[in-house]
């Protein structure tokens, strides 16, 4: 055969492999996945088809294995017959019709029910909240349970450490979650893991990438949730991870970078939910349900108000958090305040903003002037003109510090704070949980930490935004499309 007809060979194979790619991606990729999503997919196989299908078939499948998810269903209709019969506390009078929609769907999708007389105190300081984590620990005697995106051994966490030693060491069960790639990409990783060793912590690693042991699933999938219960009468839950606010990375000690975050410390009732988010981790990773956690006996409240832990994740066949921050939007009747790191919001999301400009709402978003990840916040960025377009007020947290809370709230009494992102990661990628608080004098609490975040922001115009060159708007706008890949 001459060098022509082989040529000729070669080329028609690569045709139609190539046709076999592209009808093969139009029929698996788009089901189940946000119109977004799918062409972005789609673009990348058209363009790069081997790198898009070799892409595709490691990180394009978002959900959990389907026996990590039968875990949680399980898991899930044991807390809901738990908790049916159960009187959580007196609730606050005279809810607004919405609220109890949203509550009712927050059950239905997560399992968890809303409950009164709780005891709700923000800690905006981010070495006193550690440092109240701490005596919490200190006065533990039964167990504690502890799970953080990030965890290590460092300068800040030492009284923690200690306390964690000092609980074991008087008989008190200490159990450490956290998730296996974010801390294994951060200094002091190994350090970390030998002192909780030596002290007799019993600590796993969250969605563990183990291959040659059975675990694996996508691996950017992670396990983002921060919270600590303690004796299962006190229970902390929000933003921050737990480790020096530089994360001991050189090169943000370099650029002078600090973590700005929220804690919410928790008595009464809800202290249950939190326990039994942690209790849902543990068990998917271990196959086991310690004997001393009680999820049944109702705690005494001691103050009022009324709080639902939402938790949500790749666990979950709908976007938990996603759906949270959506109906709190569209209830907005006069205020919504948005605080989010990391803020690369999908259709609906932008729809429901836009939606609450229109109505008269005021909108705000809190954000940081310069970030720590460059493909993520040139993705943010990229939706800053349509945002200022909408009326919505954005206010830059000044360099060099990373505001990291997550928090939304709305009008006077509503308010969620947690570990979730608004962005398309957190709604889609990571395990998350929110807690949604209604009270007023909670929501007057936020408002004041809102305040001290404006008084240390610039406001960002429209007419700045537009001033910005081509080349930024054409490396944000790139970020934006890699940022749809889910």
């Amino acid at each position: 055969m001459d060098l022509i007809t082989w040529s000729t060979v070669w080329a028609a194979i690569v045709f139609i492999v190539d046709m076999i790619i592209r009808i093969t991606a139009i029929l698996f990729v788009p089901p189940g996945r946000r119109p977004t999503a799918a062409m972005a997919w789609l673009l990348l196989i058209f363009f790069l088809p081997v790198p898009g299908v070799l892409l595709f078939l490691l990180i394009g499948y978002p959900r959990l294995p389907k026996k990590r998810r039968d875990i949680q269903t399980e898991v899930n209709e044991v807390l809901r017959e738990a908790n049916h019969h159960l009187e959580l506390g007196s609730l606050l009078p005279d809810p607004p019709k919405w609220f109890d929609q949203i509550v009712q769907m927050n059950r239905t999708l997560g399992a968890l029910p809303l409950s009164g007389d709780n005891s709700a105190r923000i800690i905006s300081d981010y070495q006193a909240s550690i440092d109240e984590m701490t005596e919490a620990i200190r006065s533990s005697t039964t167990y504690v349970n502890i799970e953080f995106y990030i965890l290590k051994s460092d300068a800040a966490t030492e009284g923690f450490f200690v306390a964690m030693e000092e609980a074991i060491a008087r008989g008190v069960h200490v159990r450490v979650l956290m998730d296996h790639w974010a801390n294994l990409s951060k200094p002091l990783h190994r350090q970390t893991k030998e002192r909780l060793t030596r002290m007799g912590a019993d600590w796993h690693f969250l969605l563990p990438l183990k291959p040659l042991h059975g675990k694996f699933q996508r691996p950017d999938l992670r396990n983002h949730r921060k919270l600590l219960i303690v004796d299962g009468e006190v229970a902390f839950v929000g933003s921050q991870n737990l480790t020096d606010p530089s994360y001991n990375v050189p090169s943000n000690i370099r650029r002078g970078l600090k973590w700005i975050d929220l804690m919410v410390r928790l008595e009464g009732p809800v202290v249950r939910s939190v326990d039994a988010v942690f209790l849902t981790d543990y068990y998917s990773e271990t196959g086991e349900t310690p004997g001393e956690i009680d999820l049944v006996t109702p705690l005494v409240g001691t103050d009022d108000y009324d709080c639902q832990v939402v938790p949500s994740g790749p666990g979950f066949e709908s976007e938990n958090n996603l759906q949270l921050f959506l109906s709190l939007l569209y209830a907005a009747e006069r205020k919504a305040h948005m605080v989010s790191p990391y803020f690369i919001p999908d259709e609906a999301l932008l729809r429901a903003i836009d939606g609450a400009t229109n109505r008269g709402v005021e909108v705000e978003l809190f954000v940081s002037e310069i970030g720590d990840q460059a493909l993520v916040f040139h993705a943010q960025r990229s939706y800053y003109e349509a945002l200022l377009s909408m009326g919505v007020k954005i206010w830059l947290y000044r360099a060099p510090y990373i505001l990291h809370t997550k928090s939304l709230s709305i009008d006077d009494e509503t308010a969620v704070i947690g570990s979730s992102n608004m962005d398309m990661r957190s709604f889609g990628l990571n395990f998350e949980v929110s807690l949604l608080v209604r009270g007023e004098d909670f929501v007057t609490e936020l408002r004041e930490v809102e305040e001290s975040y404006r008084a240390n922001s610039r406001l960002l115009t429209l007419e700045e935004w537009e001033k910005q060159p081509l080349r930024s708007r054409a490396l944000d706008n790139v970020a934006r499309l890699t940022s749809a890949l889910q």
